[in-house]
């Protein structure tokens, strides 16, 4: 029987819950339709047909019902519930300060409960920022072929990028899954690396690549700038951004970037992404100012997902299914109170150490 979602966006997780408890051979028959390796390599692990994990059971979803729970519904976020806010501040301790949080329980949905806290109070999100790389991408698509989702899937699924200095340089592992012999790589991107416009998508999401998604930013460039002479060869790909002065080329991250925020109806001044998430792609292309949001907007942009209102049905629903966790779940994501759920979720990470007697500073573990 499954149960309706529930939506929670933190202003450094976005996650969207689905509690099901039916369990589905998951779309790890994904492969077929998107030519993803790692979905498939995901698909015969669980299968103990190759070498990786096991999914848990809220990770069993078949494509078809990873769809848009309120597609056709205008669900406008209710005033904040006083007793449910209070609730959700209780669980953030003393640290409640630090925190700007927004829940929505949509269990209901005659009657969706809503807790903010802090919910306006803007700040750098880290590579939650990488939604909006993807919504850029998907406007971008959604401008050349208007009508033709199929020909936006043809060009996901063939148009092959090679990994060059834009992707320069980033920690966070990846999935390089041969399908032929069902060997499995896990290391950085490295430039020489090829991979699907899908696949770079998979890798900027579902294990945060920073090199990933600076490879989608700039392809994203070229598709707003070529339209549908896209894609285009690596000759030309190096003259466009040698030959184009520095400031047009800022102009053109902005229209990418910046532009599909207000046109599809979010605050550009509450949520943005300023810049590559690569120390090189930064040096070819100036972004022109800072990357922030707010847990508020974070969940506006949930909700439009939802309603098939991010660029359009099509793309909201290619959008989810990215979010999808099919990959290790990790911080909130991996609680074991979650293992029957479906979870579409995307976190950042950003994070200082300073002087404490007694704290010892760790990766993703800051003061």
């Amino acid at each position: 029987m499954n149960m309706a979602p529930r939506l929670i966006s933190t202003l450094m997780v976005v996650a969207l819950f689905v509690f099901t408890g039916s369990v589905m051979a998951y779309p790890l028959d994904g492969y077929e339709e998107t030519g993803i390796r790692r979905v498939e390599g995901a698909r015969l692990a669980n299968e103990g047909l190759a070498k990786g994990g096991s999914q848990p059971p809220g990770a069993m979803l078949t494509t078809e019902h990873v769809g848009l729970r309120l597609l056709n519904k205008d669900v406008a976020l209710p005033p904040a519930d006083p007793a449910f806010t209070a609730q959700i501040t209780a669980l953030l301790g003393s640290n409640a300060d630090r925190y700007g949080i927004a829940v929505l329980d949509l269990t209901d949905l005659d009657n969706p409960r809503y807790a903010e806290h802090r919910g306006n109070h803007k700040q750098n999100v880290g590579s939650v920022g990488k939604l909006l790389v993807a919504l850029g991408l998907f406007q971008a698509l959604a401008d050349a072929w208007p009508d033709d989702p199929e020909q936006r899937k043809a060009v996901l699924r063939d148009t092959v990028m090679t990994a060059d200095n834009f992707s320069i340089s980033d920690h966070h592992t990846i999935r390089l899954f041969n399908v032929e012999t069902r060997e499995l790589t896990r290391r950085p991107l490295a430039v020489g690396d090829k991979g699907s416009l899908w696949e770079y998508l998979d890798w900027m999401l579902s294990v945060s690549s920073n090199s990933a998604a600076a490879m989608i930013m700039r392809d994203a460039m070229l598709l707003r700038h070529f339209g549908k002479d896209y894609p285009v060869s690596e000759e030309q790909i190096k003259s466009f951004f040698s030959s184009t002065p520095r400031s047009e080329l800022t102009k053109i991250f902005q229209q990418t970037f910046w532009e599909p925020v207000t046109r599809n109806g979010l605050p550009l001044d509450q949520i943005r992404q300023g810049s590559f998430f690569t120390r090189q792609g930064k040096a070819n292309v100036s972004g022109g100012g800072n990357s922030y949001a707010t847990a508020r907007t974070l969940m506006e942009f949930l909700l439009k997902m939802e309603e098939g209102a991010l660029v359009d049905e099509w793309s909201s629903r290619q959008l989810k299914r990215l979010l999808y966790m099919t990959e290790r779940r990790i911080r909130y994501a991996s609680s074991p109170s979650l293992k029957n759920a479906a979870v579409y979720f995307k976190s950042g990470s950003l994070y200082k150490c300073g002087p404490e007697e007694g704290f010892k500073c760790t990766a993703y573990h800051g003061n």
